[in-house]
């Protein structure tokens, strides 16, 4: 799930007791199909979406604007029916979700098998650019890139920038390479200057907060809730985390813990919440 599609400024942010408290509608959505849908050629009643995100706290009209908004941003695709509505993936949706799937269950946030080189992007971009230079600002860090200053990025083993240098306008405005830093570079101090480390820290220690205790979200009415929470929360925190190799982390690097307690609670959630869907949500094949 790429930056631009996450960050949506009209989504509205709902709350309550066991809800999407600071969650966007959008972003639990996407977690929904991405285990529900995604790798299925199928499509979901307007209805159980409803049924669904009424027990997130969201309201009937909350989610009607989120499908609508959605549609027309081609994350979602129509299938009428009869006197039915069913929504299913596009191609952009299936491919931000199979991205998001890798990097929470693939990759993860811990990197213990850093090779040593880094992938530096340098660019010159005209002052007056501010839409183009915030656009491609929002790609780099969704590709883990951290800022050194003066237009140049640095993100740890190779990265694959084709994706974040396609825009016509950056042509011959754009340089990469990649290598091993050198003395008298201090790597430890270079990671501290060009990622947030205080903020990755802080997002972690309050998802720990949160989901690292016997009865986590003890007031949600039931695992589907808590798994859908617990995913979007997690996959908003993996989206903006850079990999950075661990030996150039603090040792009580919080993220190690915090993707331990994600894949037990998954054990202890994907079943209850696969068994809601099944049996409350309709589903209709496509093919």
């Amino acid at each position: 799930m790429n930056a631009a599609v996450d960050d949506d400024p009209l989504a509205r942010r709902t709350g309550s007791a066991g809800g999407t408290a600071g969650l966007r509608p959008q972003s639990v959505m996407l977690t929904f199909l991405g285990n529900y849908v995604l790798g299925r050629d199928v499509a979901v009643f307007s209805g159980s979406f409803i049924d669904v995100f009424a027990r997130l706290g969201v309201s009937e009209h909350a989610l009607r604007s989120t499908l609508t908004r959605m549609v027309g941003r081609g994350l979602l695709a129509r299938h009428r029916r009869g006197r039915r509505m069913y929504f299913g993936l596009t191609e952009r949706s299936a491919e931000i979700l199979r991205d998001g799937e890798a990097r929470v269950w693939q990759r993860g946030p811990v990197n213990t098998d850093w090779d040593g080189t880094w992938t530096v992007l340098a660019f010159s971009l005209p002052e007056s650019w501010q839409r183009q230079r915030h656009d491609l600002r929002a790609r780099l860090v969704w590709s883990g890139f951290g800022a050194l200053g003066n237009g140049m990025w640095i993100a740890p083993s190779g990265v694959d920038v084709g994706p974040v240098v396609d825009a016509p306008e950056l042509a011959g405005r754009v340089k990469v390479f990649s290598g091993i830093a050198q003395p008298p570079t201090d790597v430890g101090q270079m990671v501290r200057d060009a990622f947030d480390l205080d903020g990755l820290v802080a997002g972690y220690s309050d998802f720990l907060l949160r989901w690292d205790m016997p009865d986590p979200v003890p007031d949600a009415p039931d695992d589907l809730v808590r798994y859908l929470r617990l995913l979007t929360e997690w996959l908003r925190l993996v989206r903006v985390d850079p990999r950075l190799p661990v030996q150039h982390l603090p040792a009580d690097w919080p993220a190690a813990r915090a993707q331990d307690v994600v894949h037990q609670l998954r054990g202890r959630f994907e079943g209850p919440a696969r068994e809601i869907v099944d049996r409350t949500c309709e589903i209709v094949e496509l093919g």
